[in-house]
């Protein structure tokens, strides 16, 4: 149930104001993918924002005007430097201005799939001696129901602050999908929930300032579960839609033309497409906080489980895919020359966080294959052993390769002229309908 404050009504009211009124110094902590795009809007939009990271390179770059995410144009950070609208620092100091703190830090799990949350203790310890009283601080990190009651609201109760009367406390989840062309971020509709009604009625009022649609709901646990609740909906439907792409390689049965048929039928159908795995910091994370949440409660979710065993399993069956292509045209893995097309996780973006395409590197890698890979997006990643990669933009011969592993769907990159020059090629994206010559 939604605890109740009674409180003094003047720092309600002084914050409420200043929100309403742009007047408000909003602090956002982690310059990533979701952190730059709120700091972004909400400069925009005229309101002094202090964007906060311990990465001292990510803050040089845009103290000097220059973008690092993709979705959010250069010009744009220039235009909010310039403006006196955004400051980026490495300085938590500088939030002891703040009346309204984002957090939107990084929420990995460990080598065991447990949710590491390091990052959301860091950043309460080095708020606590810079926090004023009557802020607003609401978390955005995905996680698992009960963080913001714990490991945040629980903390400032420890030192005698009073949720909804000293602090106000919400929880709302990040929804962004890079690389979204239909959709900008501030079109999606943001979920809050607050820890008290007033604190819930001050989470939607600074939000209404950068998305169209706020959609409140009763509980921090409430908001933290739905951001979960998508997202293992898709990975269990992508992990079903894996399997189906299995057995139709042994029926001999074309799933990209069944699902295309299904998908005409006006209800009870949702269209979902195979590949290689799952990437993104979502679909691969998301459901494992809720798996370890519910074996807190001796509930161990079967589905979950399933699901991700299934999409995990993929990478290593594209690479079984290119041996047994390879073995047809009398040649090993270890003994050939092996393209890889597209690091990313999705098509048309320079995002390789958790990529299926980083596993199959690191297998074939294993294999002893002789690896390029191809990627216009992606200018560098790391190898498990840290060492830094380079991917090409361009090939000048795709003839060179003995087999063309396609992991992503990128716009820009010639895909007919590999059809054309390579006799050996997986297509986990469906590149080519009818001409592909292995398919998973």
């Amino acid at each position: 149930m939604m605890k109740t404050v009674t409180m003094n009504k003047n720092s309600y009211a002084i914050l409420s104001e200043k929100i309403k009124a742009k007047q408000a110094t909003i602090g956002v902590i982690g310059m990533g993918y979701v952190g730059l795009p709120l700091a972004m809007e909400l400069a925009t939009e005229g309101f002094s924002v202090i964007g906060v990271d311990i990465d001292s390179l990510k803050i040089a770059e845009l103290a000097d005007g220059k973008s690092h995410i993709i979705d959010i144009p250069t010009a744009t950070v220039r235009k909010v430097i310039e403006n006196n609208t955004f400051l980026p620092t490495t300085d938590y100091a500088m939030l002891q201005n703040a009346n309204v703190i984002s957090i939107c830090v990084p929420t990995p799990l460990t080598k065991s799939h447990e949710p590491d949350m390091s990052y959301i203790q860091d950043t309460v310890t080095r708020l606590k001696p810079v926090l004023q009283k009557g802020t607003l601080l609401v978390l955005e990190s995905t996680t698992y129901p009960g963080t913001t009651r714990e490991l945040i609201a629980t903390e400032f109760e420890k030192d005698g602050w009073i949720i909804g009367e000293d602090i106000f406390i919400c929880f709302s989840p990040e929804r962004i999908d890079p690389g979204n062309k239909q959709f900008e971020p501030k079109q999606v509709p943001k979920v809050v929930g607050g820890m008290t009604e007033n604190c819930l009625a001050l989470g939607q009022q600074y939000y209404e300032h950068a998305f169209d649609t706020i959609v409140p709901v009763s509980t921090p646990e409430i908001a933290e579960m739905t951001k979960l609740l998508e997202n293992t909906f898709r990975s269990i439907n992508i992990a079903f839609i894996n399997e189906m792409s299995l057995l139709c390689e042994e029926l001999g049965i074309d799933l990209w033309e069944a699902i295309d048929a299904a998908k005409t039928k006006p209800f009870g159908f949702m269209p979902f497409y195979p590949g290689p795995g799952v990437g993104g910091h979502c679909i691969p994370l998301d459901p494992m906080y809720l798996y370890w949440k519910g074996k807190e409660k001796n509930f161990f979710s079967r589905f979950i489980e399933l699901a991700q065993q299934v999409n995990t399993s993929m990478p290593k069956h594209v690479v079984e895919l290119a041996s047994q292509a390879l073995n047809k045209h009398g040649k090993s893995l270890s003994a050939s020359k092996v393209l890889l097309v597209g690091m990313a996780y999705k098509n048309d973006i320079d995002d390789v966080r958790e990529s299926p395409a980083l596993h199959v590197y690191e297998q074939l890698k294993q294999a002893d294959a002789q690896l390029d890979v191809l990627d216009p997006f992606v200018t560098s990643f790391r190898d498990e052993a840290g060492q830094l990669i380079k991917p090409v933009s361009t090939v000048a011969n795709m003839a060179d390769y003995d087999c063309a592993i396609i992991m992503t769907k990128h716009s820009n990159i010639d895909y007919d002229a590999l059809l054309t020059s390579c006799d050996c090629i997986i297509d986990t994206r469906n590149v080519w309908d009818e001409k592909k010559s292995q398919c998973i």
